[in-house]
């Protein structure tokens, strides 16, 4: 796999980015995929201790990779967070070169990035997003498609429709998302028109991943069939069937409305389930290609099997 417009970018030997899993992505899973020579990205509130202050846990995960790696890594922001300003501020005074933002309007930040000569990458769902993120600075776009894990775009548009659409529409890198776990999907990406992946799932299944055993193991026995969509009339999003999806689908079938459907929901059901391991009482998310995980491996050897085989890949064509 040759170095694509998106390393250079990254400043990063392979193209490929881990997903800034909210409770996951913390310093010691990142630095080890950076550390790999792909992309390691820390989310806020990864490793934080009951109670804390999300704002306090990013500035700690910062200064933990950089004592853990010298190799570029990223900061996940998603804009939607009621305390994003304060999260946004940390970044900044912790000269955080790499920035990926989520669930909100890239505009709304991404001048202050800029003036700090901040890499700036945007997930969208659809090719409109694309060119907003694009027309507001963005150095690249992750392309998300309805395989992704968690919170899904509303047009549910499948990655291999999303990619080479997004592609045509835009003149900076795209990242393709959703249902990549090994090298035939990668190279399917790259052949559409993607410059790198971003992997989510797979590196949920990781020996340096936060996630509970119960929620490693849920996900190594899923089939192909063991994802479902909730949410639709919140926020989409893809989770393994558990006890707790399979009723929010009943009470989404019944016709509950937002406010039934939330009480159900509850307070940080994702970290019930992905933390603590209590997936009969929280949602697991999970991409749709989990039924070709089989095995809990280090990080590195994921990027490096992930980045091996795809010139088996080609060569079978």
């Amino acid at each position: 796999m040759k170095k694509t417009s998106l390393c250079r970018l990254l400043k990063i030997e392979h193209p490929v980015i881990q997903g800034g899993m909210l409770w996951l992505a913390d310093a010691c899973l990142a630095a080890a995929v950076s550390s790999s020579g792909a992309l390691g990205v820390i989310s806020p509130l990864a490793g934080m201790e009951k109670g804390g202050d999300p704002s306090d846990n990013l500035k700690i995960q910062i200064q933990r990779i950089k004592k853990f790696t010298q190799k570029s890594f990223g900061v996940n922001l998603p804009l939607d967070l009621p305390y994003i300003g304060k999260l946004v501020d940390v970044v900044l005074k912790q000269d955080v070169k790499i920035v990926i933002t989520a669930a909100g309007n890239p505009a709304d930040y991404s001048a202050l990035f800029k003036q700090k000569r901040s890499t700036l990458l945007h997930v969208v769902s659809n090719v409109h997003q694309a060119r907003i993120a694009e027309y507001c600075g963005a150095d690249a776009v992750i392309a998300e498609g309805i395989e992704a894990a968690a919170h899904i775009g509303s047009d549910e548009l499948p990655l291999f429709s999303l990619i080479p659409q997004v592609s045509d529409a835009v003149s900076i890198p795209v990242v393709a998302a959703g249902g990549i776990v090994d090298s035939r999907g990668m190279v399917a990406a790259m052949a559409l028109g993607a410059q790198g992946v971003q992997l989510g799932t797979r590196f949920v299944t990781v020996k340096e991943s936060l996630a509970h055993m119960n929620y490693k193991n849920a996900i190594l026995a899923a089939n192909d069939s063991d994802t479902l969509i909730t949410g639709r009339k919140l926020i989409p999003t893809r989770s393994l069937k558990t006890q707790f999806t399979k009723q929010l689908a009943e009470l989404e079938k019944s016709g509950a409305n937002r406010r039934e459907l939330m009480e159900f929901i509850g307070y940080r059901s994702n970290q019930k389930a992905q933390v603590f391991g209590d997936l009969d009482h929280g949602e697991a998310y999970c991409g749709a290609s989990a039924g070709l995980i089989k095995e809990i491996l280090p990080a590195a050897t994921v990027v490096r099997q992930l980045i091996n085989g795809c010139s088996k890949v080609l060569d079978k064509l």
